[in-house]
């Protein structure tokens, strides 16, 4: 008596949900770069603040990347209740993405 097992049955999968680089609002020291970056990549946070440190202190480059990149980053939705900063409502209104923006 041989058994003949079922096929496998192919259940739909959900596609894999899209990363994207957003700044944090919960790991963050000045704009949330490094723990947006961290989330993104997997790597720790501390990790990402060392480097800017280090381009920073190999000629400046640090600190022109984290500027640039915390006016072309969004940053992550707001809690419910959450009031965003000042100093990123200003940042959002600079990459024309705040609510006063033209």
């Amino acid at each position: 008596m041989t058994s003949n097992p079922l096929p496998p049955t192919v259940l739909p999968t959900a596609p894999a949900p899209q990363r994207e680089l957003r700044r944090s609002r919960s790991d963050r020291m000045l704009g949330g770069v490094c723990g947006g970056l961290a989330r993104y990549t997997g790597v720790d946070a501390v990790l990402w603040r060392a480097a800017v440190v280090a381009l920073t202190l190999a000629g400046g480059a640090g600190l022109v990347l984290y500027a640039v990149l915390w006016v072309l980053t969004p940053a992550e939705p707001l809690a419910p209740g959450e009031q965003p900063r000042p100093v990123d409502r200003f940042v959002d209104r600079l990459a024309g993405r705040g609510e006063d923006a033209v």
